[in-house]
């Protein structure tokens, strides 16, 4: 474990130079790993360990599509591929990455195949973190462990084909093998991560509920809602709100940031733009700090949480979702985005071959 100074701050964290793939095969050669779920951080894990040389097996309910579609993606029913329960027994490390709320009523039948010396392993630390919440207790003679990407499941597999990897944090919540930082590790190196920084499951959960609703998700949607709205108020075509909003940050900005830092992106901007940026951050900062600092308050009183486990509960919660990601996609300013993407030069040459 290496010890990098982040702006004065220093940090636990582990690269794949000093913990390489083949160590991690080395620490986890007689481990069987179950995939319990196969929808959003199931495929990517599942596929990259594969991939990297690892023992993967994949629970999943059957019928369904996310069963159909692990065996689209080449696991085998009755030998890489078996009901949860089947997975959970067979598994020394137990992968559970379902929903949140299906993590909830699956306990149950998990908790008792759970025998000494396995590992139960988590992408998100909302179970344990709202315990009182969720009952999910795990036995004491097991390891507790965490992996998060620091993205989606897709996004873990495209970078992990491009060669590339994605931050992941990590953390052990119980030790009772002695193994715990070996295997969390390993894992954490064997389903493609960049490299791991450490975390424990409260900090995890805190931070990603808040990002999810803040700048990854919310806070960006209400952003770009904000200004397209404001110029197509005031004049401005569907196609120059939207490019001006969100083609020309994600397409040309973000990837300048990405590469380089915001001072970087900035460098290479017009001085016309740089001097705007620079005037105006500060009062959008200090108009959206009061937003974070309720929002963060929601989340440590588990306020979010609840939020989250009523709704996701509810016989009609995926109509309901569909239903309110309808309305965004048929917005106008996403429905200006479908025309725009169709336009990039990749994509316009494509519709004309086909």
């Amino acid at each position: 474990m290496a010890k990098l100074n982040f702006g004065g701050v220093e940090e636990n964290v582990v690269t794949r130079e000093e913990f390489p793939l083949e160590k991690a095969r080395a620490v986890l050669q007689d481990e069987t790993i179950a995939i319990i779920g196969y929808g959003v951080q199931g495929p990517g894990q599942a596929l990259n360990l594969r991939d990297n040389g690892f023992n993967v097996i994949v629970g999943q309910r059957q019928p369904s599509k996310s069963w159909d579609k692990a065996i689209a993606d080449g696991f085998i029913p009755g030998e890489t591929l078996f009901s949860i329960e089947e997975a959970t027994k067979r598994g020394t490390i137990v992968q559970y990455l379902l929903s949140d709320a299906a993590q909830i009523a699956l306990w149950p039948t998990i908790k008792p195949l759970l025998t000494k010396g396995k590992a139960l392993y988590f992408s998100h630390g909302f179970g344990i973190t709202y315990k009182e919440r969720t009952s999910i207790i795990p036995p004491d003679d097991i390891d507790v462990i965490l992996v998060a990407p620091k993205g989606s499941g897709t996004s873990l597999r495209r970078m992990f084909l491009a060669g590339r990897g994605l931050n992941s944090s990590y953390a052990i919540y119980q030790d009772a093998t002695g193994r715990a930082f070996e295997r969390v590790i390993a894992l954490g190196v064997g389903i493609g991560s960049g490299y791991l920084f450490e975390t424990d499951f409260k900090r995890e959960v805190y931070s990603d509920l808040t990002g999810e609703r803040g700048t990854l998700m919310g806070a960006i949607q209400g952003i770009f809602e904000a200004q397209y709205n404001e110029l197509r108020k005031r004049g401005h075509s569907p196609s120059e709100a939207f490019n001006e909003t969100v083609e020309e940050l994600t397409q040309s900005l973000m990837p300048l940031v990405a590469e380089n830092g915001m001072d970087w992106m900035y460098a290479n901007c017009s001085t016309t733009a740089q001097r705007g940026a620079l005037d105006w951050k500060n009062k959008f900062r200090d108009a959206v700090a009061p937003v974070f600092t309720e929002l963060y308050d929601s989340v440590a009183s588990g306020n979010e949480a609840q939020k989250s486990i009523d709704s996701n509960s509810q016989e009609d919660y995926r109509e309901k979702l569909g239903e309110e990601l309808r309305e965004l996609r048929e917005s106008e300013m996403w429905q200006a985005g479908r025309v725009v993407r169709s336009l990039r030069p990749e994509n316009a040459k494509k519709a004309v071959e086909s």
